[in-house]
């Protein structure tokens, strides 16, 4: 890596109790911070909507939501929005935050909305191969782990009483 003020190479030193790129040339400390990406649930008639993700994309070949990163200066919620469309051809009107998804060592947050509203057939676009409707117990091959905690976090959110 090299750095971003001086384009000297880094090395890895302990700072504020982590190890971080600093500049050998003009001591620079690089923060390397988390890439912020969205997800959306959308349901109708009881079914959730997923994608097959494409060669090229990490987990080829399994299923999950429409996603994508949030572009810096881009409310998250025109994200989502953005994503859906750029994935599967829906417009959609982003309600609720079902949650936020991270793990150790893993460098994206994930930010999961439900939708309130979904207009349009869905077409697999982008880094999709093909769409469709799920039952929830009856779900393809998921591609993330969180996959199902957001399912299950969105089946709570729907059963609870108002």
């Amino acid at each position: 890596m090299y750095c971003q003020q001086c384009g000297q190479p880094t090395t890895e030193r302990e700072h504020d109790d982590r190890l971080r790129p600093v500049c050998a040339g003009c001591g620079a400390v690089t923060y390397l911070d988390p890439k912020l990406a969205v997800a959306v649930l959308i349901e109708r008639d009881g079914r959730i909507l997923l994608g097959r993700r494409a060669e090229g994309t990490h987990r080829p070949g399994t299923w999950s939501f429409p996603a994508g990163f949030v572009e810096r200066g881009e409310a998250v919620e025109a994200a989502a929005a953005r994503e859906v469309r750029e994935e599967v051809g829906l417009t959609v009107a982003i309600g609720d935050l079902l949650g936020l998804y991270s793990a150790a060592g893993e460098i994206v947050v994930l930010a999961v909305y439900a939708a309130t509203r979904a207009t349009g057939e869905p077409r697999p676009a982008d880094d999709l191969t093909e769409v469709g409707w799920f039952a929830v117990d009856n779900l393809p091959s998921l591609a993330f782990p969180h996959d199902h905690r957001i399912i299950a976090a969105w089946l709570r959110r729907r059963h609870r009483p108002e």
